[in-house]
């Protein structure tokens, strides 16, 4: 039974400082995970225009968004100018994969991949893709195998080109299972391993939920796991910081429900890409989160 960690690690401050204790974190649990990396400039701070987005500014109330990332890497990309993160923390991403764990893209600019790739077109999205492709191989010295686009955002040019690029697998949607995606009816050859539960900032100051209660919350959720497992998506800049107690809550809790924490390559190592089902990805809201996200829907069945 594999419950597969997914990090998303979305800015400047979550490199230099979520990173290192998460990575103390699974060690302490010989927990697995996958850090996906923000690779280009940190523009948090144009996050602002999200304001006028149904639900954003109470789920930024509700969530302490100041708190949790910092007076001044909310000023980044409009008062102060965006840090550029793969060059300044290229010694934290390789030492994230000489610690063994798998590394991969989550995006070069996370606000303006999150805000404006559903509308765009392939010449722009390949041109952000290629620009964290390279930095990641610059660093690493490798090609990438994985991408998770950062806020669950992508279109049908993302997901050809983790096709034609060789992605293994990828984790751009939220849903239930692993699957082949389908685009209005273009079938891409590159599974997708979804996120499976809400993240913290989707549960807390919901519904009563605080820190000292949300890890049981989480971990009531996944006790009854699909025979596929789960797949969990976690912030560097929420777990890896303010809420580290709570993430090391759930390590000990799952472990305890007997799954093995592991990274989304061991989470699918074997899968049979032949037999995985076939599903249209849609748009649509989940709880906690503001605007619309790519979401597994329904399977695709050809006559």
């Amino acid at each position: 039974m594999k419950l597969a960690l997914k990090i998303d690690v979305d800015t400047y401050r979550g490199t230099l400082e979520g990173v290192p204790h998460l990575v103390q974190l699974l060690h302490k649990h010989q927990a697995n995970a996958t850090f996906l990396f923000s690779l280009g400039p940190d523009h948090t701070g144009r996050a602002i225009k999200r304001a006028f987005r149904p639900g954003f500014m109470k789920k930024v109330s509700r969530t302490s968004v100041v708190e949790h990332y910092g007076f001044k890497t909310l000023m980044y990309g409009t008062l102060l100018p965006g840090p550029d993160i793969g060059k300044r923390c290229a010694d934290i991403l390789r030492a994230v994969r000489g610690d063994g764990f798998e590394v991969g893209i989550h995006c070069w600019d996370h606000v303006k991949w999150q805000d404006e790739v559903a509308n765009q077109d392939a010449a722009w999205t390949t041109r952000e893709l290629k620009l964290a492709f390279d930095r990641f191989e610059e660093i690493y010295g490798e090609k990438p195998l994985t991408h998770g686009s950062a806020g669950w955002q992508t279109n049908i040019h993302a997901l050809r080109l983790e096709q034609r690029w060789g992605f293994g697998y990828c984790s751009d949607t939220r849903g239930s299972s692993p699957f082949m995606p389908v685009w209005r009816g273009e079938i891409i050859a590159c599974p997708q391993l979804p996120t499976t539960l809400p993240t913290l900032d989707e549960l807390l100051g919901l519904n009563g939920l605080g820190v000292e209660n949300v890890a049981a919350h989480l971990l009531h959720l996944s006790e009854n796991p699909s025979p596929t497992g789960h797949v969990y998506t976690l912030h560097a800049e929420l777990e890896g910081m303010k809420l580290a107690g709570v993430f090391d809550q759930l390590l000990s809790g799952w472990k305890a429900q007997g799954y093995e924490l592991v990274s989304l390559g061991q989470y699918q190592e074997h899968l049979n890409r032949d037999t995985l089902p076939r599903h249209e990805i849609i748009f649509d809201e989940i709880p906690g989160r503001s605007g619309t996200l790519a979401l597994q829907g329904p399977e695709f069945l050809v006559d």
